[in-house]
């Protein structure tokens, strides 16, 4: 099976399908998830869950939605650089002013995070 062997841990539809279309070949549940370097279970889960559902693409992520998404982004980069020298809570109050949502520290500075943006005043 070529290029099975350098799969990340998470795997992608595409891996699976793969996986399963060496399992639909004869391949054993144990080499396919040597090959795609997850536990056997995994591979019984995709095989599973292809039976029940048609397909073995990844199901949703559980959980709620951030309330800073991706389509906030720009917003947000455009919000920090207007004011670079704010702290997390003004920046919290800023967009509880713009947007209405009211946001913690912890939320805002993943936020911040996931864009890249550092509050360091000062080199």
């Amino acid at each position: 099976m070529a290029g099975f062997g350098d799969e990340a841990p998470h795997a992608s539809a595409d891996v699976r399908d793969r996986a399963l279309a060496a399992l639909d070949a004869g391949r054993s549940v144990a080499y396919v998830a040597a090959c795609v370097r997850v536990d056997p279970a995994t591979v019984r889960r995709w095989r599973r869950q292809r039976a029940r559902t048609g397909s073995a693409a990844p199901r949703p992520r559980c959980g709620r939605p951030r309330l800073v998404g991706d389509a906030d982004a720009a917003a947000l980069l455009a919000q920090v650089r207007a004011a670079p020298d704010a702290t997390l809570a003004d920046h919290c109050a800023r967009w509880e002013a713009r947007s209405g949502v009211r946001l913690g520290l912890s939320t805002m500075g993943r936020a911040l995070r996931r864009l890249g943006v550092t509050l360091k005043k000062r080199p």
